[in-house]
């Protein structure tokens, strides 16, 4: 794992040197390009040069203790260091997701479970809202469609970190896959416990650059937007809805003024949707994860329970377990992701001993 480590030490020290030169400065999009490899790499060649001075340490330590044995734990206190800046290096040298730094479309669906599948849907929308608001996130709901109740039958929502750190992919990739309630409805008049689903597909953003659509292979639709009950219902038809031919994938939108912004935020979520398909494609091992994530609603497909008469959350896919659900609602959910991208990261450190 460490034969690449001085190749990246040599692209660093090149890097450095680019961008100390003003004429690479010139070019905006060459000099953040190279910027962003530099920063990549900070981190992983002062870690191997840390490990390379322990290591010089060490070994000077063990010579002086052949002569004088007061050295010895030192050459063993070294010995101690050496490794963990070691275990550093090997996670600091596991492949990144390349859509960490992207923006997030979140989608939100009612399942099996009639009204209260909505209500905790509508939960599930204002928990990732939450959550989005502790980090410092901006949202943008771009499509919803609700329920008398004040339910939510579907709904797309956009995510933004802005430009410092990783993006909201980095985080939110997790929390695809159908999502169970255990409570009791505000619907039921008898007091029992009633169990139902709500789906929740996660999409790195994409920009335009990134995914080309022909107009030609897009039909266009438009209609009356409406709400519950024939409440908010348009006069105009602004609603839009977009249907990529060559792949069948149908975005709608109505929450905008207009036909045009309408159609603007469809073709957010559509990029979205055809970037995803790509790299599900291009990758077999993201096929697989992509697979993973909603496809039907159903409430034996979960990946996560909230049972809230036990205030108890719990991820079936890494064993995860607390009893905070109500802060977790609430929007705290680094405990539950910060677990699940620990397991992530023990799976590729595994791969890469394999």
């Amino acid at each position: 794992m460490f034969d690449r480590l001085a190749d990246l030490a040599s692209e660093h020290a090149e890097l450095e040197r680019a961008l100390a030169d003003p004429a690479v400065h010139a070019d905006a999009d060459q000099a953040r390009t190279l910027a962003k490899r530099y920063s990549e790499l900070t981190a992983v060649v002062t870690a191997y040069r840390e490990w390379q001075q322990i290591g010089d340490d060490e070994e000077a330590a063990r010579e002086l203790a052949r002569e004088d044995p007061s050295f010895a734990a030192e050459a063993e206190e070294l010995a101690a260091r050496r490794a963990r800046v070691e275990d550093r290096l090997r996670t600091l040298l596991v492949p990144k997701d390349p859509n960490d730094d992207r923006d997030t479309i979140l989608e939100v669906k009612a399942g099996e479970g009639g009204d209260e599948s909505a209500l905790f849907a509508g939960d599930l929308l204002r928990m990732y809202q939450r959550y989005a608001e502790r980090h410092g996130w901006k949202t943008e709901i771009i499509d919803s469609t609700l329920t008398g109740l004040g339910g939510v039958k579907d709904a797309t929502m956009a995510v933004k970190a802005g430009r410092s750190g990783d993006g909201a992919w980095s985080r939110l990739k997790y929390e695809g896959g159908v999502h169970r309630v255990q409570r009791v409805p505000v619907t039921e008049s008898q007091g029992r416990i009633h169990t139902s689903a709500a789906g929740v597909l996660v999409l790195p953003e994409a920009e335009p650059v990134d995914v080309q659509i022909n107009d030609n292979d897009i039909r266009v639709d438009v209609f009356r937007s409406s709400g519950p009950g024939g409440q908010s219902v348009n006069t105009t038809d602004s609603a839009v809805r977009l249907t990529h031919v060559p792949t069948g994938i149908v975005v709608s939108c109505q929450n905008e003024k207009s036909q045009l912004q309408n159609k603007e935020a469809a073709l957010r979520v559509l990029r979205a949707r055809l970037l995803a398909q790509a790299e599900a494609e291009a990758d077999a091992k993201a096929s697989a994860e992509r697979r993973s994530q909603v496809r039907q609603v159903d409430r034996s497909e979960r990946v996560r329970t909230y049972n809230f008469p036990e205030n108890r959350i719990s991820d079936h896919r890494v064993g995860y377990k607390a009893y905070n659900l109500d802060q977790v609602i609430d929007g705290d959910l680094d405990g539950v992701i910060d677990a699940l991208a620990a397991a992530d990261l023990q799976e590729k450190l595994a791969e890469q001993t394999s």
